[in-house]
């Protein structure tokens, strides 16, 4: 606490975690997946586009089988790394139409699609060559049919 000149404590509030403190990189691709698995995402896919592109380290695509499904996705995973490790999303793009949402984490982005709109865009095939990241959860999911 800090001290008035008088000798008085202050009561400050505990300031948010520093860049330092906040989970990155795979870590936080990690969690993400946590917590997309929380709300029944499927087909999920953590991308290491590290030294690919220059704006992130790791793309996640997953999917969801209704535009309502797709946005409680996305809210869950902003709210979830939010609240548990201090990770703030720095841009939310998508999230009224539920057909593909994009949260930014700056270290990953995250793209979220309605089952039917993934296979038409197909942002896995532009990372063919990259490696992905097995995490504990993963699935091979069923019963998703993409044109």
């Amino acid at each position: 606490m800090a001290k008035q000149a008088d000798g008085a404590q202050l009561k400050t509030n505990p300031s948010p975690p520093s860049n330092s403190d906040q989970i990155a990189g795979r870590e936080l691709a990690l969690k993400v997946a946590e917590a997309a698995l929380d709300k029944k995402a499927a087909r999920i896919e953590i991308i290491d586009v590290r030294g690919k592109v220059d704006y992130t380290d790791y793309v996640i695509v997953m999917s969801g089988r209704s535009d309502r499904q797709v946005a409680a996705i996305a809210r869950g995973i902003e709210q979830d790394l939010k609240h548990k490790y201090g990770a703030r999303c720095s841009g939310v793009e998508g999230l009224p139409q539920g057909n593909w949402v994009l949260l930014d984490f700056s270290d990953v982005v995250v793209h979220i699609f309605h089952q039917d709109t993934r296979g038409y865009y197909d942002l896995e095939a532009l990372w063919l060559d990259a490696d992905r990241v097995e995490f504990e959860g993963q699935t091979a999911d069923e019963g998703f049919v993409f044109p």
